[in-house]
Parts: structure tokens; C-alpha cells; sequence
């Protein structure tokens, strides 16, 4: 569940603290963290400008749903969330709903003519129109003109969603690889990054706000400072951030293999405060479903990157993820997929169905796979990871590493959780603390801990006196707005 934490970063000489209260607003928000943070955005601009926040659908005179349509279970549970807001304009309060997001880039009439108790819909290029969407009168139910490509920046309020000492920061949008089973292009367009000044003082500002954990987010994070005539970009971006006193983490997500290159390697690897982790969506490793793909390359290629980057980090922590069942793999295909994965030994590996989007270049390609197939081959490389995760997770027993503490865990009020610095917040494994000396375990905190036992993907520790970082107390003067917990939808039968 995403909580909302009602932590708001106004622009210098805002008056919404003195505004008087409107109407309720409430947001459901899916997909990535990339869609997150387009949430967070929307509610900051809603509340300065004095509207109040609310979890509860049946309260809210406005709900906002921030859709995905990246696959096609993506865009079932944005259409089921959609419909399922629709009903709280009969049973509750809501007088208004407004679809945004990438649901509406790829389906904005089709929406309008077919779902009629939308009242508005605003694009990913038209985030700071959501004021307009929450007050426009009946009649009008979408911007009259077409949006400039979007980028926020530091003087962008946002109300951040996540706990107060982790965030996320996008440094880019759009994307312009050709990738033939990708949409994204068509929904977030092309590629262009922030200013390096602008992702620097933001971070800056995230620290003195508490944030201790800084995840960088964008559709291709290593091409980041290109279009701007940066060279290595986000190697240089990671050293600054890494010289913030307040952050004790710096991650980022969403490498194109291509892309990853000595100098990033080598800036992990220099930056204490810099993660050890790659998250490299490699996709495939058969050279010619790679061509397929339009993407190129195969496996020979990723191992001997996996190994630059372990011969330079040996604690690195390895993520990827793999597309089964795209049109014309064969069991050859797969086979060169699964021996792959045996000779990389990922730490962490997700695997998707292929979903076959209309708009997409790979539509038409002959050799559509069997959905039975898909799903067989998803599960067996599945299996095959969960053993390589218990055989890696094991060695870790009886070793001592930095925990951050989250809080009691989600299972058991018996057992504190957090996560370790190889994995990230929300698509990893965590560790499960049953054990602490000391002070009781504090949401936020940096601390030892030694592990005791290892499951398929979890890991269980004992949590030490020992500090690792000091808790941050934030700085900021910037209003406090009771926490918020976002409205979820329903459970749907398809999940992303």
C-alpha cells in the first residue's frame, strides 16, 4: 500500500497555508514509481493551491485516478480502478472524476465517448492542469490545447507518498529507444532530462527535509544529461548527490544495458553513499529474439558486462528483468535464456509476460506464442531464480550489514522489517527483524544487523545497538499536513 505522507515542498511565496480549505480531493495512483511521482506532483500543486487531501473515496468531492497502460494487465486495472472510483459518484461524495496519465496519452477519446462519468482527462504532459480538471465547470472535459512535453523541477511543489526517509526523484522523462514491444515513447515522448542544478538542489532540499534514501527514476536513467551536452551524466550526478552530509543512500533505476559504462561503473563504486546495485532490464539474452526486440546484443555481451561490474564491486547487488513469450521464441530461444540466467546469478530477477499492444512494432510480428506457453516458461525461469536467490541469500548467514528500518512488518506486528542496501524500496526482498539489543527498532533508523536465517527472497536478522547512520530529524519549515493514506482499488484479477 502507498501512504501518502502529507509532506508538501511549496514554492518560495506561496500563500496556500492561508487559503482557505475547498473541496476534498482523493487520488489513486498506478504503475511505476515513475506514475508516482506525477501523483505526488498533482497533490502538491492541488495543495497549494488550498485544496484538502483526503484517503477516503467516500469522503472526496474530486477522486483523481493516475493511470498505467504500459501492458495490457496494466490497462484492465486502470480501466476496473476507473469504474470503481465511477461508483462513489453514486454512493458518496464525489461530484468529479479525473482520469490522468498514460491511459489517457494512448486512449483519451475512447475514454471520453466510452466511459461517460469521467469528467476530465489530463495527459502526462498536463499535470499542472489538474487544478483545471478539479474545478472546471461541466461541459468541458478536457485541456483545449495540446500540451508541451513536461518536465518538473525543484521549485515544483509535491506531496511525496513515501515514507519521510526514502523518496524517489525522476531526472528524466520520455525515452527514445526503439524498442519494438515499447510504448512508451508514444506516451511519455522523447527523451529529454533535467537540469543538472535543478535534480541537485531538489535532492538537497528532499535532505533537509529527513529523506536519507534517494532513488533516481526515468525511462533510461544512464542516458540521463545527454540531450543536454552532459558527458557521463549520471556518473556525474551520482559523486554530487553523494556529497549531500543528510543521505546515506543513492540508487537508481532503469539502466539500458548499452548504456552502462565504465565511468558509471566506476562512480558506484568511488561514492560511498552510492548504492551498490544495477538494475539492468536486459529483457532477453538470445541474440536473435534481442533483434526482434530491436534492442540488440545477447548474452556473451551482458556476461562480460555483469563481470566489469563485479570485477569493480564484488558487493554489488544485480537486478534484471526478462520478457517471456515474445512473438517468434522458440524453446531454442528460451533454453539460451535460462542457461543465461544460470551463468549470470542474478540477486534479483523479475520475469513479464510479452503483452502484444496494438500500437507497439512488434503487433505484427509473426509467431505469436501461446499464452499457455508464455506462462509455462515465466514459471520455470521463476523456479530456476528462486533457487540461485536462497543459494545467494544463504551465504549472507551469520554476516553483520547496514539494515534501514521500516517498521513493524506487514505480515506480523511480532516482527520489525527493513531492507539492506542491495535491495531496493518496493521490487526486492527485505529482512525480517525478530531479534534487536538495544533501543527498540524506529522507522528511518541505520543500523547493523547481523543475519540469522535466509528464505527464498527474505532475509531474517537480529538488529545490533550499533548505529550506522544517525536518524535524521528534518529541517524544513515547510507546513505539515496530517499524513494521508492513498485510496486503493480493488483487487483485480491481473496484476502488473
Amino acid at each position: 500500500m502507498v501512504k501518502f505522507s502529507g509532506r508538501v515542498r511549496l514554492t518560495p511565496g506561496s500563500d496556500a497555508k492561508s487559503k482557505e480549505l475547498m473541496l476534498k480531493v482523493g487520488m489513486v495512483s498506478l504503475g511505476c514509481p515513475k506514475n508516482l511521482v506525477d501523483s505526488e506532483v498533482m497533490l502538491g500543486v492541488l495543495a497549494e493551491q488550498g485544496y484538502e487531501l483526503t484517503p477516503d473515496a467516500a469522503q472526496a468531492d474530486v477522486i483523481v485516478v493516475n493511470t498505467c497502460a504500459f501492458i495490457d494487465p496494466a490497462k484492465r486495472e486502470s480501466i476496473d480502478t476507473i469504474l470503481e472510483m465511477a461508483e462513489y459518484k453514486k454512493s458518496g461524495s464525489a461530484k468529479k472524476l479525473v482520469v490522468a496519465g498514460c491511459l489517457v496519452e494512448r486512449f483519451r477519446d475512447q475514454i471520453l465517448k466510452e466511459i461517460p462519468e469521467v469528467d476530465f482527462v489530463i495527459g502526462t504532459n498536463e499535470l499542472e492542469r489538474v487544478v483545471e480538471a478539479c474545478g472546471e465547470a461541466a461541459g468541458r472535459r478536457t485541456p483545449d490545447e495540446a500540451a508541451e512535453p513536461y518536465l518538473y523541477h525543484e521549485f515544483t511543489p509535491r506531496v511525496l507518498s513515501t515514507p519521510a526517509y526514502s523518496a524517489y526523484l525522476k531526472i528524466a522523462e520520455g525515452c527514445d529507444h526503439p524498442c519494438s514491444f515499447c510504448v512508451i515513447p508514444q506516451m511519455r515522448g522523447r527523451f529529454r532530462s533535467r537540469r543538472f542544478a535543478s535534480v541537485v538542489r531538489e535532492a538537497e532540499n528532499l535532505a533537509r527535509q529527513g529523506v536519507r534514501e534517494i532513488t533516481l527514476i526515468g525511462q533510461d536513467t544512464t542516458s540521463y544529461g545527454e540531450d543536454l551536452g552532459l558527458s557521463d551524466g549520471l556518473a556525474t550526478l551520482l559523486r554530487e548527490l553523494g556529497k549531500i552530509p543528510e543521505l546515506v543512500w543513492v540508487r537508481f533505476l532503469y539502466c539500458y544495458p548499452n548504456r552502462l559504462n565504465d565511468a558509471l561503473i566506476a562512480a558506484v563504486a568511488e561514492t560511498p553513499k552510492a548504492a551498490k546495485y544495477f538494475d539492468i532490464p536486459l529483457q532477453h539474452a538470445s541474440g536473435r529474439v534481442l533483434k526482434l526486440m530491436r534492442r540488440g546484443s545477447g548474452a556473451t555481451h551482458f556476461l562480460r558486462l555483469l563481470e566489469k561490474i563485479r570485477a569493480a564491486i564484488p558487493s554489488a547487488a544485480l537486478r534484471t528483468s526478462f520478457i517471456v513469450g515474445f512473438p517468434g521464441e522458440t524453446e531454442e530461444d528460451f533454453k539460451t535464456l535460462l542457461d543465461f540466467v544460470e551463468a549470470a546469478q542474478f540477486d534479483h530477477l523479475g520475469v513479464f509476460l510479452y503483452s502484444n499492444e496494438e500500437s507497439s512494432g512488434s503487433y505484427a510480428l509473426p509467431g505469436q506464442v501461446a499464452a499457455s506457453v508464455a506462462r509455462r516458461r515465466q514459471r520455470k525461469l521463476l523456479a530456476v531464480q528462486r533457487r540461485i536467490s536462497a543459494r545467494k541469500l544463504k551465504q549472507k548467514i551469520g554476516q553483520t550489514f547496514p539494515v534501514l528500518v521500516e517498521g513493524p512488518s506487514s505480515e506480523t506486528e511480532l516482527l520489525f522489517e527493513g531492507r539492506l542496501e542491495t535491495q531496493a524500496p518496493e521490487i526486492d526482498g527485505r529482512v525480517l527483524i525478530n531479534d534487536f539489543a538495544g533501543s527498540d527498532p524506529q522507522p528511518g533508523e541505520f543500523r547493523w544487523a547481523t543475519i540469522t536465517d535466509a528464505g527464498d527472497y527474505d532475509l531474517v536478522a537480529r538488529l545490533e545497538a550499533r548505529v550506522f547512520a544517525e536518524r535524521a530529524l528534518p529541517a524544513s519549515t515547510t507546513p505539515s499536513r496530517p499524513r494521508l493514506v492513498q485510496i486503493q482499488p480493488a483487487a483485480v484479477g491481473a496484476s502488473v
